[in-house]
C-alpha cells in the first residue's frame, strides 16, 4: 500500500512541487493549507508522515507539530524558509524527525521522507529473541514500535526511538554523539551535536512526566548511556 503523506503548506507552488515528487516516488500525498486543516486531517487519520511548513500564517507548523507531539508520534518533517541553526534546533526539540530549508531539491526531500519512513517502520525484523528490549520497567517493542514505562505508553518518534533502541542493545555501554547520531539518522547524513543533545532532553522530559526522572546517563566529555538504576514505575 502507498505511504500517506500530508503536505502542509500555504504556497500552492510549493504544494504542488512536494505532492509532484512524492507521486513519483510512489507515495500518496494529501494536502492541508494551513495549520487548522493539518490539525483536522491529523485528526482524520490514516497519515504516515508529515510534511510541515513552519512559516505559516495563523497557527504556525511549530504549533502543529506541539499539538500532535501531546498525544502522537506520528514522523513529521519540518520545511523553513530559514537556515537558522536554533530554529532547527526547535523544530527537532518539539519533536520533528528533520529539517529541510527552502529553495529545496525535491529529490532530497523525497530521499528524507523514505529515510524517516523506514526508520518508523518496522525495517528488517530482528531475530525473533530481540523483538523486545527491557531493563527495569522500560519495554521497548521493535515489532510494535511501541516504547512503555510500566503500564504507561511513551509517545517517541522515530528518531527517539531509534535512540532508545541503540541505548538499550547494549544497556552498559557509553555512546558517543557520533554513535547516536549514526543510529538515528545513518551513516551518511550530518547533523550538529545540539541535535542529538535535543533528542535527548525531549526522551528525558516525556519520562520524567511519568515519573521516571534520570532514564538516561550524560558521562562527561564521552556521551550518554542508560540509566543503570532505573527507577521502578509507582
Amino acid at each position: 500500500m502507498a505511504q500517506r503523506i500530508l503536505v502542509v503548506d500555504d504556497e500552492p507552488h510549493i504544494r504542488d512541487v512536494i505532492c509532484f515528487a512524492l507521486e513519483r516516488a510512489g507515495m500518496m500525498p494529501t494536502i492541508a493549507r494551513n495549520g487548522s486543516e493539518a490539525m483536522m486531517a491529523f485528526h482524520r487519520g490514516g497519515i504516515d508522515l508529515i510534511v510541515l511548513d513552519i512559516g505559516m500564517p495563523g497557527m504556525d507548523g511549530l504549533e502543529v507539530c506541539r499539538q500532535i507531539r501531546r498525544t502522537s508520534g506520528l514522523p513529521i518533517l519540518f520545511l523553513s524558509a530559514r537556515d537558522e541553526e536554533i530554529d532547527r534546533v526547535l523544530g527537532l526539540e518539539i519533536g520533528g524527525d528533520d529539517y529541510v530549508t527552502k529553495p529545496f531539491s525535491p529529490r532530497e526531500l523525497v530521499a528524507r521522507v523514505k529515510v524517516i519512513l523506514k526508520r518508523s517502520g518496522d525495517g528488517d525484523k530482528p531475530d525473533i529473541g530481540e523483538l523486545v528490549l527491557v531493563a527495569g520497567d522500560l519495554r521497548l517493542d521493535r515489532a510494535a514500535r511501541a516504547v512503555t514505562f510500566g503500564d504507561t505508553m511513551i509517545a517517541a518518534t522515530a528518531l527517539e526511538f531509534s535512540i532508545l533502541d541503540t541505548l538499550l542493545s547494549r544497556p552498559n555501554m557509553v555512546f558517543s554523539r557520533e554513535q547516536l547520531m549514526e543510529a538515528a539518522y545513518g551513516a551518511s547524513t550530518y547533523v550538529a551535536d545540539r541535535t542529538i543533545d535535543s533528542h535527548i532532553r525531549n526522551i528525558r522530559a516525556k519520562f520524567a512526566a511519568v515519573g521516571a526522572s534520570g532514564i538516561i546517563t550524560t558521562v562527561h566529555g564521552i556521551g550518554f548511556k542508560l540509566n543503570g538504576d532505573l527507577p521502578r514505575k509507582a
